[in-house]
């Protein structure tokens, strides 16, 4: 158990060094600090994946530090891959990588919260693609929330015609909401199918389609509230802070019925 508290800390003081270089503003996109940038994000992609990947090499594990660890390594590939491919996602790492050193925070102090196990008669290699459907669809809902929050704070300093420090970092208000919606449209198809998977695992189960649990009940409102605001969206425009607060509240509801279960079932309940 020991063991296990020093591998967490190592995973989440790799994270440390991109996080110290992007609060400094120094990822510019020319040059010796690119390098530096990509050289520090290796090690923060590196840290978690390697700690995660070796957690689950003696089979799954259900706790909620598993779960929070398995969430940062695909939310920070992923984001890596964006940086990598649009020209100003690399702008949100100023959000990001601090969003997942907190959420590393809390995998660490709950590494010895007790573990359920994993139950259900459906076949293995079902049950795991329903989890890996499931991870993806938060990782991205993730970066899309992140997105949502540069819209609101973007719009909130040029309302009040104060930009700090932070603003200068992020991408334009514009850029934001075109990632958002980009995230927005492979959350909803990703979350679409994490959907059917789990129908699929429920009736293997129990022999119906659909058992409301929280989970199930805060995962349909998710879906419903983001494909409600791109329905919106491509038909009236709407953008903004309007739009950043229904994608936060999408975000709510899933972070309710994916880490907030395990945390009320392993750890308050526990």
């Amino acid at each position: 158990m020991a063991n296990e508290w020093i591998f967490g800390v190592s995973a989440l003081a790799a994270l440390l060094p991109a996080l110290l270089l992007v609060h400094r503003g120094a990822f510019g996109a020319g040059g010796r600090s690119r390098r530096i940038y990509w050289a520090l994000m290796a090690v923060a992609v590196a840290g978690p994946v390697s700690w995660t990947l070796a957690q689950l090499g003696g089979g799954w594990r259900t706790g909620l530090s598993m779960a929070l660890w398995l969430t940062i390594s695909v939310t920070i590939v992923i984001f890596s891959c964006l940086a990598v491919l649009t020209r100003h996602g690399v702008r949100l790492t100023v959000l990001v990588l601090p969003y997942l050193f907190g959420l590393g925070v809390i995998a660490v102090i709950w590494s010895q919260a007790p573990e359920r196990p994993l139950l259900g008669t459906a076949p293995e290699a079902w049950i795991g693609l329903h989890i890996a459907v499931s991870v993806l669809t938060y990782a991205l809902l993730t970066l899309a929330a992140v997105a949502g929050f540069a819209v609101f704070l973007q719009e909130r300093a040029l309302k009040h015609k104060r930009p700090r420090a932070l603003n200068r970092q992020l991408p334009s208000v514009a850029d934001a909401e075109n990632l958002q919606v980009s995230l927005l449209i492979a959350s909803v198809i990703v979350l679409g199918a994490g959907l059917l998977t789990g129908m699929a695992t429920q009736y293997f189960e129990t022999g119906s389609l659909l058992v409301l649990s929280h989970k199930t009940v805060f995962s349909l409102l998710a879906f419903a509230v983001i494909a409600a605001l791109l329905l919106i969206h491509y038909r009236t425009g709407i953008g903004g802070r309007r739009a950043a607060r229904l994608v936060l509240l999408a975000y709510l509801l899933l972070t309710l019925g994916y880490p907030g279960v395990k945390f009320v079932t392993d750890v308050l309940l526990a």
